[in-house]
């Protein structure tokens, strides 16, 4: 989470003079509130556009999306910040729901088109946005990590590294072939979706992966098992979801080469990590 503020000439160029920036912390990760509108870095500049403009005229039924507030010169994005409408709400352990917003989500965007960017390999300097694309290859490329090395990414030297990699080749080994159709997909929901009360979940931002509409429900359910303190009969109560135990295979693996990839991975995280582990394989 960014804890630069937004600087002067942006707030000029989105018109956003009249109030003073708020952090917003947990409740938007890495959001400053100015008035009703929300500004944040953006970590790729395509893919903030991409999901600026599919927002702008995306409805579903039963989810607030918050709308691109434009500058006034009409850019989604300026010197590396977006702006989008505010609506109420923080994070909650709430996890059927956010898995009940991903069906919906998804059905909503099935038909939209792959954007170019996802097709393109990770390449240095490296951001967030190359360590998660190798490692979202990794869970469904013949060779786990065959991409991040072909990108000159180092290996894992800690422990607890080594320890995401050794759990990622015993998964890769349980894989079978899918036959879901690919299409858009929100891959980072968990943590995201905004719950007020009574008041329809909302979602601030689209994060595209080109998969399986299961499989960005698994990602859900994987991460609210390591990290948000849900049991594990979450993955039982979605599993009609179809392919669902290739799909928590692959979101697992996805996760584990995440932790293996990313330069600001902490030993504190596998545990969990492990422990959906040892659940998802006997669910294959």
């Amino acid at each position: 989470m960014t804890t630069v503020e937004p600087p002067e000439h942006v707030l000029r160029t989105f018109g956003l003079t009249a109030h003073p920036p708020i952090a917003m912390g947990d409740q938007w990760v890495g959001g400053w509130r100015v008035g009703e509108v929300v500004l944040s870095m953006v970590p790729d500049h395509a893919r903030a556009a991409w999901s600026a403009s599919t927002r702008e005229n995306l409805f579903v039924d039963g989810l607030r999306i918050a709308r691109p507030f434009r500058s006034t010169d009409g850019r989604y994005v300026v010197s590396g910040w977006r702006a989008d409408t505010y609506i109420a709400g923080s994070p909650e352990p709430r996890y059927d729901e956010v898995l009940q917003v991903a069906e919906r989500l998804h059905a909503a965007l099935a038909g939209l088109e792959r954007p170019r960017f996802l097709l393109q390999p990770p390449a240095p300097p490296y951001t967030d946005v190359d360590v998660f694309t190798a490692a979202d290859r990794a869970a469904w490329e013949d060779q786990p990590l065959r991409t991040a090395r072909a990108a000159g990414m180092s290996e894992p030297e800690t422990e607890d590294g080594q320890a995401s990699v050794a759990a990622l080749k015993t998964l890769a080994g349980l894989r079978r072939p899918v036959t879901s159709p690919s299409q858009i997909v929100h891959g980072d929901l968990f943590g995201t979706v905004l719950f007020a009360g009574a008041a329809a979940p909302g979602i601030t931002d689209l994060v595209p992966y080109w998969r399986p509409a299961p499989w960005a429900a698994a990602v859900v359910a994987v991460d609210s098992i390591a990290w948000g303190g849900a049991g594990e009969d979450l993955l039982d109560r979605w599993s009609d979801q179809p392919e669902w135990g290739q799909m928590l295979l692959r979101a697992t693996m996805f996760r584990l080469a995440v932790h293996a990839l990313h330069p600001r991975s902490t030993a504190g995280a596998l545990p969990g990590l492990m422990r959906v582990v040892d659940l998802v394989r006997l669910r294959v």
